[in-house]
C-alpha cells in the first residue's frame, strides 16, 4: 500500500510547515491568492521577514508566485499538500487497523470466560 513519495520533497514540506508562521500564511492563502504585502498584514514581522517564510514554502513547493502586471501574487500550490495526506495516509490505515484489532483484544478480554470463543 506504500506509495512511493521523493523523501526530499517531503522532508522540505515537512521543515516549511513545522512554522506556525508559514502554516498561518498557508492558511490565508487557502481562502484565495494574496500579495505578500497582504500576507504580511497579521504579522508582528517586516515584510522581508514575511517574503522569507514565502520562499521557503516556495522552495517546498507549497506556494507559487504568479506575474500579474507589478504584482506577483502568492498562492497554495495544493499538490504538495496531497503528497503530505498520501504520506498521513498509509499510516492512518495502519493505526487504525491496530486500534481495531486492540478492541477486539480488549473486548475479549472484557467478555465472560464462557463466551470468549464466540466472537
Amino acid at each position: 500500500m506504500t506509495t512511493a513519495i521523493d523523501d526530499t520533497r517531503l522532508d522540505a514540506t515537512f521543515a516549511a510547515l513545522a512554522n506556525s508562521t508559514r502554516r498561518a500564511i498557508l492558511a490565508r492563502l487557502a481562502r484565495g491568492a494574496a500579495t505578500v504585502n497582504e500576507l504580511a498584514e497579521p504579522f508582528d514581522m517586516t515584510l522581508p521577514a514575511v517574503s522569507k517564510h514565502i520562499k521557503v514554502l516556495e522552495r517546498a513547493g507549497l506556494v507559487r508566485r504568479g506575474h500579474r502586471a507589478q504584482f506577483r501574487p502568492c498562492a497554495i500550490e495544493a499538490s504538495r499538500l496531497q503528497e503530505v495526506s498520501t504520506w498521513a495516509d498509509q499510516y492512518r490505515s495502519i493505526w487504525e487497523s491496530r486500534f481495531d484489532q486492540m478492541d477486539i483484544y480488549l473486548t475479549q478480554l472484557q467478555a465472560p470466560q464462557g463466551k470468549k470463543g464466540n466472537l
